[in-house]
């Protein structure tokens, strides 16, 4: 097996390995792009996702004439413990050794980090929070991560989840003492409508979603973009995709306006609650809600009343490469080699 750790620095392949595609990505020594393909990832077929992952890279060396080192961005962890895959949305990939077949198949080593390590990484380094000395990455798509890049190095952890907020519960800030207490304090800045802080919903204690990991009301089950498109159902609206809900709020449509409203309450209070534990610089969106512009002028609004600061110089940011972070970041993980 080839060890790439001592080589000179040279082409650079990363791999994000996602729900739906698999994207290829390769990069230069000094960060240009030179080549990108993307295919349909083998739906809760794993054999057929490493043979996936696998034809990418040998079709892109041999279309380049060079070979690479490699880097996966993946949707779970490596487990300290057994060396299998945890924690992945996409089911089939817990319990396989994922990098052990990856290196078989490839004959190297491979380096492979969670995805939204991945963004981060990617965003730090060149991106959308350059400079930065702490940047929190979240991707809000099909799932909800979250990773954390300090001077340039991802955060691994003991047990390989820093910066895995999506599976924690959906922050509920009790500062009201009294049902008086409870009445509206402030208007949403982008809507206008009264907001009832800080105190959850009957609504949302009574109907916090089942999530995948067996528990219930995690981040994810809110703030992903099959939460956002759930929580309109909910709410008495049409059964629609993530992306026209919010196509529909920017155009003024009444029950998309609030569940956009909802939703950007529930992404500040939970936002909010990383800040006040990490500190970060820069937290930068990644993910297909990322796309909804109207975010980064709002949550950062709404979070200041639940920072403990008494002001929030914390920027919230869009990814200055769009979907492409994690793939780029994938092949930057041997940047430190």
């Amino acid at each position: 097996m080839r060890d790439f750790s001592t080589d000179a620095p040279r082409l650079r392949l990363g791999i994000d390995l996602g729900g739906s595609k698999i994207e290829l990505i390769a990069l230069e020594a000094g960060g240009r792009e030179v080549l990108r393909r993307r295919i349909p990832t083998p739906q809760g077929d794993y054999p057929g996702t490493v043979a996936a992952i696998a034809g990418l890279v040998v079709a892109a060396e041999a279309e380049l004439k060079q070979a690479g080192s490699v880097g996966v961005a993946s949707p779970g962890a490596i487990s300290p413990a057994s060396g299998l895959m945890k924690n992945c949305n996409s089911t089939c990939l817990n319990g396989q050794p994922l990098k052990a077949d990856l290196q078989s198949a490839l004959q190297r080593e491979i380096r492979l980090a969670n995805d939204a390590n991945c963004l981060a990484l990617s965003e730090a380094v060149d991106g959308a929070a350059a400079g930065a000395e702490t940047v929190f990455g979240v991707i809000l798509g099909t799932g909800v991560g979250g990773g954390v890049v300090v001077r340039g190095h991802a955060l691994n952890g003991a047990n390989a989840i820093a910066g895995e907020w999506g599976h924690s519960p959906l922050p509920y800030f009790q500062f009201a003492h009294t049902q008086a207490d409870r009445t509206a304090t402030g208007s949403h800045p982008a809507t206008g409508e009264a907001l009832i802080h800080p105190w959850p919903s009957p609504r949302e204690l009574e109907t916090a979603p089942a999530c995948y990991c067996g528990k219930k009301g995690c981040i994810e089950t809110w703030l992903s973009g099959p939460g956002f498109a759930a929580d309109h159902v909910r709410y008495g609206g049409e059964d629609l995709p993530a992306h026209e809900i919010a196509q529909l709020a920017a155009a003024g449509y009444g029950p998309c306006s609030a569940t956009l409203a909802r939703y950007e309450e529930r992404l500040a209070r939970a936002l909010a609650g990383a800040i006040n534990l990490l500190d970060p610089d820069v937290i930068v969106l990644g993910g297909g809600m990322s796309n909804i512009a109207r975010l980064y002028d709002t949550v950062p609004k709404l979070w200041r009343r639940y920072v403990f600061s008494d002001r929030v110089d914390t920027r919230l940011v869009p990814p200055a490469f769009g979907d492409s972070s994690g793939v780029r970041g994938a092949a930057r993980l041997w940047n430190d080699s």
